[in-house]
């Protein structure tokens, strides 16, 4: 049944905007769906993408390759075989254990804690200054803001730009975005040498001005050994990227839901304690990273395909998170549904910065609604998503915001 499916249909931008009918497609027809032509797998049901996640041994988050658009509108493969660096997110046992070991102290719940006034200033901060215009792009205005501020921070970044640094985040996440063309990932490519060096400088500076923060955790594990300092570079990137563009992600998609529902903004607004719960509902509608890559050592079998050495599986989180053999309703927000979605990942690979992603999105979806008496979308402005298979961002948000 799988060549019912057309191969260009994974990165048609129709399909890019609203992925969700294809994904029930997928599930129907093909839940584990080689893309026609191609060397790619795409995994959608949520019972063979959490089985996929925790065979390690036959699905490796190594990173071997790239996947880019060609110019037939398919997913083409940059492959760079063993000259990639195996860190945290794209390491296996018994790497990841050590990685994750030198970063993890920084996310405990007392370093959330003590973040939290933080956040709560800065979120004061951007929808002061949102709720003068009343009219903003709630991304450039606050959701792109706030989050890459509180990693910079967080990592320990000594003088940092945060302009700059959400550049980098976005060409990051760019680059594994599949749907840009070869050419554009080679420009990526290059400008993150950049980021490359001026990260190698930050963690010098850090050696001689130690903190409590990831740069000298990360610092500390390359004079250990723990740590080779092309893995340090590689994290730290990563780190920027994932904690930058996860949480402005989910803010985003969470106020577009409450433009989009008066009734809805309404509730959470006479009952705050249900904000934890919205946010939730927010990541399981709208992942903030639809898939993650594996790579298969060794031919293997996944339902009833079989999958061959070499392949590159995508683990369609987003399409798992709205899967109807597991979610009742599951195009719909339940506040009341129990937590049981994977839009942060899945065993060994569950985001370490998840705590911080739920923290930041519950302050300022707080601090919003605390600040205003309704939030709309902007009737003559529509919102866009980024062009990516990785990533669901809205771009641009307007809203019209009136105070309370």
């Amino acid at each position: 049944m799988n060549q019912e499916i057309p191969a260009t249909l994974l990165l048609d931008p129709a399909v890019i905007k609203d992925p969700y009918p294809f994904y029930r497609r997928l599930q129907k027809y093909a839940p584990v769906w080689r893309v026609p032509g191609t060397e790619v797998f795409v995994v959608s049901s949520f019972a063979l993408l959490t089985e996929a996640a925790a065979r390690i041994d036959d699905f490796s988050s190594n990173m071997r390759c790239l996947l880019y658009r060609d110019q037939n509108g398919l997913p083409a493969r940059f492959p760079f075989g063993e000259a990639g660096v195996d860190t945290l997110a794209t390491a296996d046992p018994p790497v990841h254990t050590l990685h994750r070991a030198t970063v993890f102290p920084n996310f405990v719940s007392k370093r959330m804690a003590a973040l939290e006034p933080d956040i709560v200033e800065l979120a004061l901060g951007c929808m002061e200054s949102a709720l003068a215009r009343r009219s903003v792009d709630f991304m450039a205005e606050v959701a792109n803001l706030i989050p890459i501020t509180v990693i910079s921070r967080l990592i320990g970044f000594r003088d940092s730009d945060v302009h700059r640094l959400l550049r980098c985040a976005f060409d990051s996440t760019e680059m594994v975005g599949v749907t840009l063309s070869r050419e554009r990932l080679f420009e990526l490519m290059t400008r993150s040498n950049d980021l490359g060096a001026w990260l190698a400088d930050q963690m010098a500076i850090a050696a001689r001005e130690p903190g409590e923060d990831i740069l000298t955790s990360i610092g500390r594990g390359v004079e250990t050994g723990v740590l080779t300092a092309a893995s340090a570079i590689v994290i730290l990137q990563t780190l920027l990227a994932a904690g930058g563009e996860s949480t402005t992600s989910l803010i985003g998609s969470a106020v577009r839901l409450m433009a989009e529902d008066q009734d809805l903004q309404q509730h959470l607004r006479q009952q705050p304690q249900l904000i934890a719960n919205f946010v939730e509902e927010a990541l399981r509608l709208e992942s903030p990273f639809r898939h993650h890559l594996r790579s298969v050592p060794k031919d293997t079998r996944l339902g009833d395909v079989d999958i061959p050495a070499g392949a590159t599986v995508l683990l369609m989180w987003g399409a798992a998170n709205r899967d109807p053999a597991v979610f009742e309703r599951p195009d719909e927000v339940v506040l009341s549904r129990p937590r049981r979605h994977v839009a942060f990942g899945r065993d060994i690979h569950y985001c370490v910065g998840a705590p911080l992603a739920r923290l930041e999105a519950r302050i300022v979806l707080t601090v919003l609604l605390q600040c205003t008496s309704s939030i709309k979308l902007d009737p003559d402005q529509p919102p866009g998503w980024v062009n990516s298979l990785m990533v669901r961002r809205c771009a641009p948000l307007p809203v019209q915001l009136a105070p309370r």
